[in-house]
């Protein structure tokens, strides 16, 4: 998953509301969003088993992305262990997060968000062992540091936070303001492009919040909106080299 975006306790009717794209090669096998016999909702990847995001009935939520370096890929596990860990797991995010903070490692560079409805963590391996306690407010993570201001992190926390303010907080709402916002596909500007270590061409490529690349794009939107009285929804968006798949 390359962009999250997330407000945590802006609202007190929604203290957490997530939306977020997962770009990854078209050719990976993935199951859509669905229950995990462990009890919690996240899509599947079919090839090394893991997630990139999910939420459980008691309101553990996860997240991760990769760390774009331009440094080649260490580390023997997946990173898509880390989310499914902690949906698993009985940690608080402060707790896991220290401890993938002292094992990260083990795994490719990546950022990772633990939650549940009282605290909400990031932690990275780049650089190693950096965790930190998310503070109330709209945040952008995408493929380097939280809230780093890459054009699709600042412009996508402004779309969003306006999406948001028209959420009437009603389960019944419409979501398309949200997937509007993760299906922006204008690159930045030139001139704005951060260094990541790959080829300009490539960085204007992956600079959009909606990517559509040759073998690689955006494979799925989420919204999940968490409310006050402990329930939620989430719904996903799928999508191959063709376009949108059936919901």
């Amino acid at each position: 998953m390359c962009l999250v975006l997330f407000a945590w306790h802006t609202r007190p009717d929604l203290p957490l509301v997530v939306a977020a794209n997962r770009d990854e090669f078209y050719a990976r096998p993935t199951e859509p969003l669905h229950r995990w016999e462990d009890g919690f909702v996240a899509g599947r990847d079919l090839l090394a088993g893991g997630t990139w995001m999910g939420i459980s009935d008691t309101l553990r939520f996860a997240a991760v992305t990769n760390v774009r370096d331009g440094a080649p890929a260490t580390g023997a596990r997946s990173r898509g262990d880390l989310p499914v860990d902690y949906l698993r797991g009985l940690l608080s995010p402060a707790d896991h997060a220290e401890q993938v903070a002292a094992t990260g490692a083990e795994y490719g560079s990546f950022n990772l968000l633990v939650g549940d409805a009282a605290e909400l963590w990031w932690v990275t391996n780049r650089p190693h062992g950096r965790r930190q306690r998310v503070e109330p407010g709209v945040h952008g993570l995408s493929n380097a540091e939280l809230d780093t201001p890459w054009p699709k992190v600042t412009g996508g926390k402004q779309a969003f936070a306006a999406a948001l303010a028209a959420d009437d907080g009603s389960p019944d709402t419409d979501p398309g303001a949200y997937f509007d916002v993760l299906a922006d596909s204008d690159p930045a500007p030139w001139d704005a492009l951060p260094d990541t270590g790959v080829a300009p061409e490539l960085e204007r490529a992956l600079s959009s919040r909606f990517i559509r690349h040759g073998e690689y794009g955006t494979r799925a939107s989420t919204l999940l909106r968490v409310r006050a009285d402990g329930t939620y929804d989430i719904t996903e968006r799928r999508f191959d080299e063709n376009g949108p798949l059936p919901t």
